[in-house]
């Protein structure tokens, strides 16, 4: 196979320019198809990899497995919520069926000389590729987290231990509403030709003044040791 390190296509700059997501609930049949699942995936993982340490890996939600995904999902929300009403545990159920296809990435810490950040990022970058892919596919694409991708009950329901980080869950299908565009950062606030002495224009007017600052969601300590015993630290 040819590999492109570089190569002019307006086409595509033309896409990443105006590509956008859609939401869920603006997704029908059909899916991707078998064959387009496969390019999908592969796509996704040719992501830059510090140390070639492939930190992530994919669970397909397909079928009747979306549906006992929302089994589980209505399960725990009951079990919290024991005065829910029975539409509030249906939304729960509903979740994974919202769209033909759903795909969890997940990062996967790897024993390794680099920072975890690195491997986070990369995770990260396969999520980025499988939206642009999708699109590319003809598909619609909403990257989501939601409450039990943070949840540790859903989390060992699903396969997942402390090595685990969920980097979204990727719903896709085909598009039944036409995208909206929505407010795009200003470059002048975020772009800084550097200098010495310079002060970097850092955007800090998108501080959402609302809100402190969040907390991590997961617990990378579990993660820190994990990796630290790896290395024999």
């Amino acid at each position: 196979m040819d590999v492109i390190a570089a190569k002019p296509s307006f086409e595509m700059l033309d896409y990443l320019l105006k590509r956008r997501s859609l939401k869920v609930g603006e997704f029908v049949e059909p899916g991707p198809n078998a064959e387009q699942l496969q390019t999908l995936l592969t796509a996704a993982a040719r992501v830059p990899d510090h140390g070639k340490l492939c930190p992530f890996y994919f669970l397909v939600f397909k079928g009747d497995a979306r549906a006992q995904a929302g089994d589980i999902l209505a399960e725990i929300f009951r079990g919290d919520h024991p005065d829910a009403r029975a539409d509030k545990i249906e939304d729960e159920r509903q979740r994974f069926l919202r769209s033909p296809l759903v795909v969890g990435i997940v990062m996967r810490a790897r024993p390794s000389k680099h920072p975890l950040w690195e491997q986070m990022m990369s995770a990260s970058a396969v999520a980025q590729n499988f939206v642009l892919a999708a699109n590319a596919l003809g598909f619609g694409v909403q990257w989501l987290s939601e409450w039990y991708a943070y949840d540790e009950r859903t989390r060992a329901a699903f396969g997942l231990d402390e090595r685990d980080v969920v980097a979204g869950f990727m719903h896709v299908g085909s598009p039944a509403a036409a995208a909206q565009e929505r407010p795009r950062p200003d470059l002048e606030k975020i772009v800084t030709f550097w200098q010495r002495g310079c002060s970097p224009e850092k955007g800090d007017c998108y501080d959402l003044g609302k809100f402190e600052f969040p907390e991590d969601g997961f617990d990378f300590s579990k993660l820190k040791r994990l990796v630290k015993a790896a290395q024999g630290l």
